[in-house]
């Protein structure tokens, strides 16, 4: 089915890219939420099978791609309505929602890859992709964060691979040269630990580029804040969600072999120093956008703290991501209202917003709330359950701190969203705001909504995927 899926795509995005009629251009991004929709049900009934050994439909990758077909749908609907409202032309329509389904495409199958070289050729796609999402605008700004994001992630694309071809010398001195995921667990006390501990160094530092984790984040923090909202949604959450995803099997590996304690200090430090950096930026940063892309960066560290702890932490970790990402796309979401009001990403000349969008002041409010991790948030369980990971593993002064860093960073975007919503703008002139719609924040709600009733009442299916997504792993 996967063969089906990603020719029905292609075929799909080939049309688009050629097409000018407007009509048919918006058909073909509905039949292919049609097909994305009929692929994430047919791998949950198909869960647990294997197609090849290059693809499953194991927990982990199901979960995700029901998570990212639900944030898709929005995504192109909210798409619509920006290409709209700029009155875009038809060769940019087409170039975007090309981009948007290549994009979704390259992630479902990064998903559901049971082989790390796929994962690696799938990553590259999302790349290409999502620089042709960047530069979107054809500005001087769209161009500087297109070359940035492209340079970096052609960096951490090499150290992927580099660590590939470490990962299959290890693999030789068990006699075997079959990468996926599923044989490198079965061979695992057999592993050369020398080039096993290479291999992860270049393959989990490589994704860090995607993850948005130290030390490669800086590339997703432009490519949020220049690609147009809607698809800095998909990169700000989805994508993610890829990195996570390529880090997460090799380290089901790693962790069952005796490297596990000092891959447990590098994923350690790397999102300890995630929180760090991104409450550096947060108590200084005044655009909206990158406000949000930090706050990525602080959800992402949490989560790979959740990792390295472990036990019940790497349940708490997949719920995170998650949750993670029906409350931040519905953010970027309600970011497209923002700007057709004030016409700007600047803290200093935005506010008020109760006035003009109370409807898109409320999905702020909530969504700050839940992107805080404040109760009722559906993140409030995932991040206390993490914090009782680190605490079960007897690292007290660094849940200590990790906690202190967090307060820094609620009291910063609360100060910054807090302004937005209550402080008019100086010098603002609103005698021309826009009317908007208050339905075009129903999906807003409808996530934020959702997040809470995941976190707070999971279904059993919903519980039992999380659990058989990190049985793999040593308790």
């Amino acid at each position: 089915m996967i063969g089906v899926y990603l020719l029905g795509a292609l075929a799909i995005a080939i049309i688009l890219f050629i097409s000018r009629n407007k009509i048919l251009v918006y058909s073909l991004a509905g039949l292919f939420l049609v097909l994305q929709s009929a692929f994430a049900i047919y791998a949950s009934f198909h869960y647990g099978s294997t197609e090849s050994i290059y693809f499953t439909y194991d927990s982990l990758g199901v979960i995700l791609l029901i998570t990212m077909s639900i944030v898709a749908i929005p995504a192109l609907i909210h798409s619509y309505i920006y290409i709209e409202n700029h009155q875009e032309n038809a060769q940019a329509r087409a170039i975007y929602l090309t981009s948007m389904v290549l994009l979704i495409m390259a992630i479902s199958a990064g998903y559901l890859s049971n082989h790390i070289a796929v994962t690696w050729i799938f990553t590259e796609i999302t790349t290409l992709s999502a620089s042709a999402l960047i530069y979107h605008h054809r500005n001087k700004l769209a161009l500087e964060g297109t070359w940035k994001y492209v340079f970096i992630c052609a960096i951490s694309i090499t150290f992927i691979f580099i660590g590939i071809l470490f990962l299959s010398l290890s693999l030789q001195h068990a006699g075997s040269d079959d990468l996926s995921f599923r044989n490198l667990l079965a061979r695992r006390a057999e592993l050369n630990p020398v080039w096993l501990r290479m291999a992860f160094l270049f393959i989990f530092t490589g994704f860090t580029a995607k993850l948005g984790l130290v030390p490669m984040f800086t590339a997703g923090i432009d490519a949020k804040d220049k690609a147009p909202a809607p698809a800095g949604a998909l990169l700000a959450t989805v994508l993610m969600n890829l990195g996570f995803v390529g880090i997460f099997r090799f380290y089901i590996v790693i962790a069952n072999t005796p490297l596990l304690h000092w891959a447990q200090l590098v994923v350690g430090t790397a999102a300890f120093l995630s929180i760090f950096v991104s409450t550096v930026y947060m108590l200084k940063v005044k655009n909206v956008k990158r406000m949000l892309a930090y706050s990525g960066i602080e959800h992402m560290g949490i989560v790979m703290l959740g990792v390295a702890a472990g036990g019940v932490g790497y349940y708490a970790a997949v719920l995170h991501i998650i949750l993670h990402a029906f409350v931040k796309s519905s953010l970027f979401f309600q970011f497209n209202q923002l700007y057709r009001v004030f016409q700007d990403k600047s803290i200093y000349h935005i506010g008020n917003y109760f006035k003009y969008n109370a409807t898109g002041a409320m999905v702020l409010l909530f969504g700050f709330i839940s992107a805080t991790a404040m109760p009722p948030s559906g993140l409030f369980v995932s991040e206390f359950l993490i914090f009782k990971s680190i605490f079960d593993a007897g690292q007290i002064v660094l849940l200590i701190v990790v906690l202190l860093l967090l307060t820094l960073i609620i009291f910063a975007f609360g100060k910054n969203i807090f302004k937005v919503l209550f402080i008019p703008a100086v010098g603002f002139d609103d005698s021309n705001v826009e009317k908007i719609s208050p339905w075009e924040s129903l999906s807003q709600f409808l996530f934020l909504a959702f997040a809470v009733y995941l976190g707070l009442n999971p279904p059993a299916i919903f519980v039992q995927l999380l659990k058989d997504s990190v049985s793999l792993l040593p308790i």
